[in-house]
């Protein structure tokens, strides 16, 4: 007859395996999704992504310059 503790080492063993094939089949599922999106043409576009990161800067700059109006010290700033 098998120990409890070989019986416990098993187990765990065992659902430990059940748990990581879960995640791996819903890793791939995502990464699926993924190129589905990119294939029909959902992602966002690359020159999108530049237009939204200079807009985020110029209003960050606007921030700034409102706040240096105001009178306000924002601290040392980054360029």
């Amino acid at each position: 007859m098998a120990s409890p503790i070989l019986l416990i080492i098993t187990a765990a063993l065992i659902g430990l395996a059940i748990v990581a094939m879960t995640v791996l089949m819903g890793w791939q599922g995502w990464l699926q999704l993924k190129l589905r999106e990119l294939e029909q043409g959902k992602c966002v576009a690359p020159e999108n992504m530049s237009a939204r990161i200079e807009m985020a800067d110029l209003k960050e700059r606007i921030r700034k310059l409102e706040a240096i109006a105001a009178g306000v010290d924002l601290g040392p700033m980054r360029s």
